[in-house]
């Protein structure tokens, strides 16, 4: 194997989930045309995967009222690099229907290891959700899309607190009995710690090591990055992160943002890393969401500055 294929074999994979997790909380509107010229930016900043918007109902969460729009906007030829792929997040069938419709790439879908989160998110119990979910994904399939499918609460939930391995591997199972190879586990509530993590993820690994995990922390316990450098540890090379560390449920009980992208990325490059991303185009779009909403970001490079120096070899192994 060529040391260029050696290194996309393990390359870290960027989602970047902002325009969608992390605007859902927010109660002020952004005009469509501020979120295409944020997205325009996050295009060009050489991440991987960018999380458009969910497709559920604008009455339940008003920032997501046009996804729809975002999607056949950015599908339009010309609007967006050949390598970067498009991702929303639907619910169910109507929004599996919408997001076919209108140019998406690549559907997130998932299910609550919480039967609390899961009434509260869907409406349905673990069993009806994860019925729902593995025929959407199938269709999905069927259509030549890619889809990833998750498990939500996986680490614990604001409401029943611990939640159990057993029950976040019952629905994993399910997932590979099914014939579904890209599986994410979402720390929801932001529950989780570095050896559950660790000890999760090698959980998956050892039922089928060709799966292409992904992972999506919350920093709601102050967490978020040392969870991501455990998963990465244990194989997981897609990481879902949020520009200027927005974000949140709004349907768990405490929400807390995301994990920074830009501040997993300047890891990442402090580490020899993801050099490709341009970290100064990341921090430019997380100072123009913080000028917008009027306040301090949770995320940190963006107010520090990223530190100009080559890697310390000593941290690349």
């Amino acid at each position: 194997m060529t040391d260029n294929a050696d290194k996309e074999m393990n390359k870290i994979i960027i989602h970047e989930v902002g325009m969608r997790d992390g605007l859902q909380m927010e109660q002020q509107n952004v005009p469509f045309e501020v979120k295409t010229k944020w997205i325009e930016e996050l295009l060009v900043s050489g991440v991987d995967i960018i999380q458009l918007g969910s497709f559920v109902s604008p009455t339940r969460v008003p920032q997501m009222a046009d996804t729809d729009r975002l999607f056949t906007y950015f599908a339009a030829p010309g609007k967006k690099p050949a390598n970067v792929v498009l991702a929303g997040l639907v619910l169910n069938e109507k929004g599996l229907e919408r997001g076919m419709a209108c140019g998406t790439d690549m559907f997130c879908m998932g299910v609550s290891a919480s039967e609390t989160h899961s009434k509260k998110n869907t409406g349905m119990s673990i069993a009806e959700a994860t019925e729902s979910i593995i025929k959407m994904a199938k269709k999905a399939l069927q259509a030549k899309k890619r889809v990833q499918v998750s498990v939500q609460s996986a680490f614990g939930c604001g409401y029943e607190g611990r939640i159990s391995q057993e029950s976040v591997m019952k629905i994993v199972v399910q997932f590979l009995d099914a014939g579904l190879r890209n599986i994410s586990l979402a720390d929801t509530a932001g529950h989780a710690v570095p050896d559950q993590v660790t000890r999760m993820f090698e959980s998956i690994f050892k039922l089928d090591p060709t799966v292409e995990c992904t992972c999506h922390f919350h920093d709601t316990y102050g967490l978020g990055l040392a969870n991501s450098m455990a998963a990465m540890r244990a194989g997981v090379k897609y990481f879902e992160s949020s520009v200027a560390g927005l974000g949140g449920c709004p349907f768990t009980k405490i929400a807390g943002g995301n994990v920074c992208t830009e501040d997993f990325v300047h890891y990442l490059q402090r580490t020899g890393r993801r050099k490709d991303i341009d970290l100064a185009k990341l921090i430019d779009v997380a100072v123009e969401i913080s000028n917008f909403f009027g306040r301090q970001m949770p995320g940190m490079v963006y107010r520090t500055g990223a530190i100009p120096f080559e890697p310390d070899e000593a941290l690349l192994n």
